[in-house]
C-alpha cells in the first residue's frame, strides 16, 4: 500500500475574505512535493492595524520547505490573489505561472517590488498542461469580475483536485470568458476527488445576475443625472469600467478615468487584447473644461480607501476637480465586510455636500463576481466531487457551504488557516496543524505580527503617549528637573493645571525620595517613573498612556 499522501493546507483565505494562499502537497509524509495556489493581500484598517499599508500571509512554514516547492499558481489578477507576489516572492524563489492578463499584472507587481518579472511565466488554458513534480496542472476559464479568471485542475497520483477559483455563473460577462457548464461537466465526468469551491456568496439564495443586466439602468442614470456623475468600482472590474464608459458616451458625457490602479488595469487589458471598443477618455486637466452635466469620472476607492480618488473627492478637491450639490456619486460595487465604516465616511461626506449618493441597494448598478447558492449547487452537480472543501470566505460562509455540501451527499470539512488535511482517502481527515499568521507591509518595510509595532500603535491610539526625559550626573544626582511631553492626551488635569506640569511635579517628588540603588539602576528607575506617570494620568484624566523614559547620564572627562 502506498505511503504517499495528498494534503491541503491554507495559509490564508480560509476564514477571511482576502489574503488567499493555498498549499497542495503530494508524497511521503513530511517529504511531500508542494505547490502554492495564489498569493494575495488583504487591506488594513485603523482599528486593527493602524498605519499598515498591506497585510499578507506569513509564509514561514512554506519558506522552511522551499526546497520542496515546485511553483506558485495564480488564478486571477485580483489583489487578494496576486497582490503579495512581488513582496513575498523572494522568500520562495520558484516560478510563478498564470494566464496572460494575470501574468502581466503579476510582472508589474514583481517589477514594483524590485524582483525579476521574468520569473512570471505565461500559460495558456487547458489543454496546455504544467508538469510540476507529481502534479499536472491545467487552467480552465471561469467568469468573474475581471478578465481571464481561472480555476485549476490539479491531477495527482491520488486523484483529481479542482480548485474553482473565484467564479460566477454569467453567460454574458461583457469582458472576459463566459460561464461554460459543458466544459465544467466534462471536467467532472473525468472523476474528481475533491472540489475546493468559492464560498463568498453561499448565504445569498437568489440566482446570480449577469453583467449584461446593468447596461440599461446605468445608461438611464447617465441620461437622467443633472450634474456631474462620479462612479467608483473595483479597478480590476474591467467589464464594469466598460459598461460605465459606454453608457456615459451614449448619453453624451465625456469619460475621465482617475486613479493609478484604474489606469493600470485598463492599459494592461488593452495591451492584452481583452478590452476592445472602449470609448475615448480625457485627462483630468481636460475634464476641468467640460460642462458638469456632460462629464463622467470613473474613480478608484470603492472601499473607502483613504488615499484613493473617492475619499479625496469626499474631503475636497482631487486633481483640480470637486463635487457640488446636484452631482451624483455611484457605488457600482459591493462593500467588502469590514470596510463599512470607511465607506460610510465617504457617503456621509458627499451627503453633506448635497451630492446624490447611489449604491446597489436596489440591485440596479452592481452584480457580484461570486456565485450565489443556486449557482454553487449547479457547480457541485457539474463537477460531482467525492468531497467538497469550502474556500474563500469568512468562517460563517465556510460552515454554511460545508453544511450545504453534506446535505447534498458529499463529504465535507471546514479547513481553517493552518489546518493540514489529508485528501487521499474517501473523506478529508485533519492530520496536523501548523502555525500561521500575518505579516505587514509598513511603509517600505515588512514587519511581523509579533514584532509589537502595530500593538504599540493601537495602545498609543487608545491611551496616548508621555515622553519623559531626565539628566543625571556621574554620581547619579539629578541635574535640573525632569520634563514631560504629552501626545494624544487632554492637555490639562482636573483642576485646569497643565497635565505635563502635574506629571513633572510628581516625578520630581518621586526622584527626591528614591534611594541610591534605584538612581543607579536604569531598569528600576524606568519602572518607578513609568508607574508615577500612569498613576498621575489615571487620577487626572482617566487614562493609562504608553510611556517612554529617556535617562541621560553625563560623565566627566
Amino acid at each position: 500500500m502506498s505511503k504517499d499522501r495528498l494534503i491541503y493546507l491554507p495559509l490564508g483565505g480560509a476564514g477571511e475574505v482576502g489574503m488567499n494562499a493555498y498549499v497542495f502537497g503530494y508524497g511521503p509524509k513530511g517529504r511531500e512535493r508542494l505547490i502554492l495556489v495564489d498569493l494575495g493581500v488583504t487591506f488594513s484598517d485603523m482599528a486593527s492595524s493602524p498605519g499598515v499599508d498591506l497585510i499578507m500571509p506569513d509564509l514561514r512554514w512554506l519558506e522552511e520547505r522551499r526546497d520542496r516547492l515546485e511553483a506558485i499558481i495564480i488564478t486571477h489578477a485580483h489583489e487578494d490573489h496576486v497582490g503579495a507576489v512581488g513582496q513575498l516572492w523572494h522568500k520562495l524563489r520558484v516560478p510563478v505561472y498564470a494566464r496572460d492578463f494575470t501574468a502581466r499584472i503579476a510582472r508589474l507587481k514583481m517589477q514594483d517590488a524590485g524582483q525579476d518579472p521574468e520569473q512570471v511565466i505565461t500559460v495558456g488554458k487547458a489543454p496546455e498542461t504544467l508538469e510540476l513534480g507529481p502534479f499536472r496542472v491545467q487552467f480552465f476559464p471561469v467568469a468573474h469580475s475581471l478578465p481571464e479568471a481561472s480555476g485549476v485542475v490539479i491531477d495527482t497520483p491520488a486523484g483529481r483536485v479542482v480548485h474553482s477559483g473565484d467564479f460566477k455563473a454569467d453567460r454574458t460577462p461583457g469582458v472576459g470568458e463566459p460561464h461554460d457548464p459543458e466544459m465544467l461537466a466534462q471536467i467532472g465526468r473525468s472523476g474528481v476527488k475533491a472540489l475546493l469551491c468559492d464560498s463568498t456568496n453561499v448565504m445569498n439564495t437568489h440566482a446570480g445576475r449577469s453583467e449584461a443586466t446593468l447596461t440599461a439602468p446605468i445608461a438611464q442614470l447617465m441620461r437622467d443625472a443633472r450634474g456631474m456623475v462620479v462612479a467608483t468600482t473595483f479597478a480590476s472590474n474591467v467589464a464594469r469600467l466598460k459598461t460605465l464608459a459606454v453608457a456615459a458616451h451614449e448619453a453624451g458625457r465625456s469619460v475621465c478615468l482617475m486613479g493609478r490602479a484604474m489606469l493600470r488595469m485598463t492599459q494592461v487589458a488593452t495591451e492584452a487584447g481583452i478590452l476592445k471598443d472602449f470609448p475615448p477618455t480625457i485627462s483630468p486637466e481636460a475634464a476641468k473644461d467640460v460642462p458638469r452635466e456632460k462629464l463622467l469620472l470613473i474613480v478608484t476607492g470603492s472601499q473607502g480607501e483613504g488615499r484613493a480618488a473617492s475619499a479625496q473627492l469626499a474631503r475636497g478637491t482631487y486633481m483640480g476637480l470637486n463635487m457640488k450639490e446636484g452631482d451624483t456619486f455611484l457605488f457600482s460595487s459591493m462593500t467588502i465586510p469590514g470596510n463599512e465604516r470607511e465607506v460610510g465616511r465617504v457617503v456621509n461626506a458627499f451627503a453633506r455636500m448635497g451630492v446624490d449618493v447611489l449604491d446597489n441597494s436596489a440591485r440596479l448598478y452592481h452584480v457580484s463576481g461570486h456565485a450565489n447558492r443556486p449557482d454553487l449547487e449547479a457547480m457541485h452537480d457539474l463537477i460531482q466531487p467525492q468531497m467538497l472543501i469550502p474556500v474563500h470566505g469568512e468562517h460563517r460562509m465556510l460552515h454554511e457551504h460545508a453544511k450545504l455540501a453534506i446535505a447534498r451527499g458529499m463529504q465535507s470539512m471546514v479547513v481553517p488557516n493552518g489546518a493540514v488535511v489529508d485528501l487521499t482517502g474517501a473523506a478529508p481527515v485533519l492530520v496536523d496543524e501548523v502555525e500561521t499568521g500575518r505579516v505587514y507591509l509598513d511603509g517600505s518595510r515588512m514587519i511581523g505580527a509579533m514584532d509589537g509595532i502595530v500593538r504599540d500603535r493601537i495602545r498609543m491610539a487608545i491611551g496616548g503617549h508621555v515622553f519623559v526625559t531626565l539628566i543625571l550626573d556621574e554620581d547619579d544626582e539629578l541635574l535640573g528637573d525632569p520634563w514631560a511631553e504629552i501626545v494624544g492626551l487632554r492637555p490639562t488635569g482636573k483642576g485646569g493645571q497643565p497635565l505635563n506640569e502635574i506629571i513633572e511635579e510628581e516625578l520630581a517628588q518621586y526622584l527626591s525620595r528614591a534611594g541610591a540603588k534605584t538612581m543607579a539602576d536604569d531598569d528600576k528607575l524606568n519602572d518607578g517613573l513609568r508607574r508615577v506617570v500612569r498613576q498621575v494620568t489615571m487620577e487626572e484624566i482617566g487614562k493609562k498612556p504608553e510611556v517612554t523614559i529617556v535617562v541621560s547620564r553625563l560623565m566627566n572627562d
